[in-house]
């Protein structure tokens, strides 16, 4: 799908590195004033005269999380940072997890740890905040796919069309796919193991948002994006868009971005047909906290300890919200 020239794809800048000025000075001049690199010292081990001291770096990976100035170094503790193990669990965010480290409200096998760098396994090591424990699950897997056109939302088609199972296959756990889209849309997709997390995100209850980009049929005037954020009336009742942009209008056709929360089958090109533009292309960029980017149709990545992180404080926080009984799986 294109727009304004470039098509729906991430793309990468670089940047040159200027040169490195040289050195104008005068030839000649006298070696003895020559400023000694830091640290340099003579052949029996100690510092030139007039050698400027190495400034001691505190330790902060020291496997207990704390540095001594003038300490021996020490070599950096295995595992992961304490603040990133906690953002993976979806508590927090990594940047409030360092300020929950730092108010000493963190433990790490009972102890308390209130400085940053404490490196911990996740699979060994007892993490708790504010006394209540981390729970970390490493047989959960989450990976996001940008689903092709002319493949179902299934992960076996009876009528031996192509579906997600090239996909699923791959992987020694059993994955099933979050939602659905319907065969002609292309985009994001989610696959996991996680059945809790897999019914937040695809029941409308809790509100987790999508955002497609759709090519119609038409030129969309401002009346009609008016229209879609109002509501329209469907066979299976109103209907209204959380965000509506028009990106382009020419020629007779128009690319539209929709944001909603709905789970109804079909629901963003059932709105459109509502309002005389017929999707011609339909793609989903973004589910709550996960988007699409760069990736290339029919490939897959695993989530980010931050894309992660985000999808378990959205299920941590379904845990106490009412949930709807008879939701609709979305199909697109």
């Amino acid at each position: 799908m294109w727009h304004n020239g470039r098509r729906y794809v991430g793309g990468t800048t670089t940047a040159r590195n200027g040169d490195r000025p040289r050195n104008t000075g005068p030839r000649g001049t006298d070696r003895r004033t020559t400023p000694q690199p830091e640290g340099a010292r003579d052949q029996q081990g100690q510092p030139l005269e007039g050698t400027p001291e190495r400034p001691i770096i505190p330790d902060w990976d020291a496997a207990d999380g704390t540095a001594t100035a003038g300490a021996a170094p020490r070599l950096q503790a295995e595992g992961e940072r304490l603040q990133k193990v906690i953002a993976a669990a979806g508590v927090a965010s990594r940047r409030v997890a360092e300020n929950l480290i730092v108010e000493g409200r963190v433990t790490v096998n009972g102890e308390v740890v209130d400085a940053l760098g404490r490196r911990v396994d996740p699979e060994t090591d007892q993490i708790a905040v504010d006394g209540v424990p981390v729970q970390i699950d490493s047989s959960r897997r989450y990976v996001l796919l940008n689903k092709p056109t002319g493949m179902v939302s299934s992960l076996q088609d009876e009528r031996g069309r192509r579906d997600l199972s090239e996909y699923v296959d791959r992987y020694e756990e059993r994955l099933f796919n979050v939602g659905r889209l319907d065969t002609e849309t292309s985009g994001l997709l989610v696959l996991t193991n996680d059945g809790d997390l897999a019914h937040v995100l695809a029941h409308p209850s809790f509100g987790v948002t999508k955002t497609y980009i759709a090519k119609v049929r038409g030129n969309v005037n401002p009346a009609t994006v008016q229209r879609l954020l109002d509501g329209v009336e469907l066979e299976d009742g109103p209907i209204a868009a959380d965000k509506v942009r028009l990106l382009e209008s020419s020629r007779g056709e128009s690319l539209v971005e929709i944001t909603l929360h709905s789970g109804r089958n079909r629901i963003v090109r059932r709105m459109l047909d509502e309002v005389d533009h017929p999707v011609l292309e339909l793609v989903r960029r973004s589910f709550g906290p996960l988007h699409l980017g760069s990736l290339p149709i029919g490939k897959t990545r695993e989530l980010s300890t931050v894309e992660l992180g985000s999808l378990l404080r959205i299920a941590r926080e379904a845990k106490g919200s009412p949930q709807a009984s008879d939701g609709e799986e979305s199909s697109d």
